[in-house]
């Protein structure tokens, strides 16, 4: 998904989409349009509903109100999800994004084996390839579970908190990745309140108490 002449096309679209939880509104009445080839970050206060709408958007979460996305779809949780003592390498974890995008019960061909390389490769954990994951320190098992989205190859890209926590060199290498993914056509969403990723963005989504405040 690029540009059709002038005009940018949408990747996902949320109309009155509405979240609550044992009662308490999360989300109210939320339209937003996530334009494709171009990196929108959801920011605001904690409690805003900013992971809850980007999981709104992942189809894990569910809802009231319309959720059209075309294309497909890759999740960058902020922690992950696998237990520290699951033996499984660095290669391992990126390679389920290759899954994702074959069919669990597929085997790997060379394109998908090259691009679990080139995503490892991009967020220069190539070295790391053999190691568990468990052993990485967070910043590189945060580069490890976006390699895994790289790979899953798909049209929209979520991302919650992608550089918290990171040193410098790590933050700048992820915000360079994310650039250059919007650039070849890519929808990318990233929850964030680190400044330089803001600054990044084309496209700001602030939420306040569950509301849109800012899109533009």
């Amino acid at each position: 998904m690029t540009f059709l002449g002038s005009v940018q096309t949408v990747a996902a679209r949320l109309t009155g989409i509405n979240v609550s939880f044992d009662g308490r509104a999360a989300l109210s009445g939320i339209d937003v349009d996530v334009p494709s080839a171009t990196v929108t970050v959801i920011t605001g206060p904690n409690g805003a509903g900013k992971s809850t709408l980007l999981e709104v958007l992942a189809g894990t979460r569910e809802h009231a109100g319309e959720r059209n996305v075309s294309g497909s779809v890759a999740f960058v949780p902020q922690r992950a999800a696998i237990p520290q003592g699951l033996p499984v390498s660095v290669r391992d974890v990126v390679s389920v994004g290759a899954w994702g995008r074959l069919g669990l019960w597929r085997r790997m061909d060379a394109t998908s084996r090259e691009l679990v390389e080139r995503s490892m490769d991009r967020l220069d954990i190539g070295a790391l390839s053999r190691h568990p994951f468990a052993s990485l320190s967070g910043g590189q098992q945060q580069r490890t579970l976006l390699a895994q989205g790289l790979a899953r190859d798909a049209d929209l890209l979520l991302l919650d908190e992608p550089t918290t926590g990171l040193d410098a060199t790590s933050g700048l290498r992820i915000r360079e990745v994310l650039r250059e993914e919007a650039a070849r056509g890519v929808a990318v969403v990233c929850v964030s309140h680190d400044p330089a990723v803001i600054g990044d963005a084309e496209h700001v989504v602030a939420l306040i108490e569950g509301r849109v405040r800012v899109d533009g």
